[in-house]
């Protein structure tokens, strides 16, 4: 791997910690000494930093160098999730944020046979198509409660990040989405409507929610991916 790519790894890091809101331009200005226009054009894409000023920010941000490179299988050659059929369970925030997962982000390697997820067919935006496919996730309490009994609480789901389109996998049954509300993944039946996103539950106790994307916001944006399986606990 290249500076130019670590370089831009790192860009794009601070971006997202920036945009789930536990970062932002004038605290790591704080944290760094650095000036808030030298690091706004940094994040803009119009300077390059150097090597020391890059290890000052990842010190300040408690990163390493190898946060910043792809998950690797067990073979050291490729991105978990991609070949063998590794795929890394992360928390909400890295499934919502982390376009390549940080081997610190990873909390366990599922391993799924790889003619299964071969055999998953995406349908994503052409920015997605740069994340790193399959992740996985735990489902916590309240998405468990909303979709009950297709959900089950501790169930793990594998969310496939290269379908972020409305379109139906099935036409016999609704897509279940992986979606960002507000800084929180949810797990909920979309639908885009009237140009807003409608977020349905399985369970008809709970409400329907409806988001707005944002003004720089596609509502594919809000699609963190499609449910491509779910494993209940026994």
């Amino acid at each position: 791997m290249t500076f130019a790519q670590i370089h831009e790894r790192l860009r794009l890091e601070m971006l997202r910690r920036i945009q789930r809101g536990t970062l932002s331009v004038s605290l790591l200005a704080r944290q760094t000494g650095f000036g808030q226009s030298h690091l706004s054009n940094f994040l803009r894409g119009r300077r390059q930093l150097s090597l020391g000023a890059m290890d000052r920010i990842l010190a300040a941000q408690r990163l390493t160098a190898a946060d910043l490179l792809p998950v690797l299988a067990a073979r050291g050659a490729l991105p978990a999730g991609e070949e063998e059929g590794a795929v890394p369970l992360v928390s909400h925030a890295a499934a919502l944020f982390e376009r390549i997962i940080r081997p610190s982000a990873v909390q366990l390697t599922l391993h799924f046979p790889a003619e299964m997820l071969d055999a998953i067919r995406p349908r994503a935006s052409s920015a997605r198509r740069a994340w790193q496919r399959f992740v996985a996730v735990r489902v916590d309490a309240v998405d468990a409660a909303a979709m009950e009994p297709l959900l089950q609480p501790k169930a793990i789901a594998l969310l496939d990040r290269h379908y972020n389109s409305f379109a139906s996998y099935r036409p016999d049954r609704p897509n279940l989405y992986a979606i960002r509300l507000g800084a929180h993944l949810r797990l909920r039946y979309a639908d885009f409507v009237a140009s807003r996103l409608v977020l349905r539950p399985h369970n008809l106790g709970f409400p329907v929610a409806l988001i707005d994307a944002g003004e720089r916001e596609s509502p594919a944006d809000l699609l963190a991916g499609r449910v491509a399986l779910i494993l209940n606990a026994l």
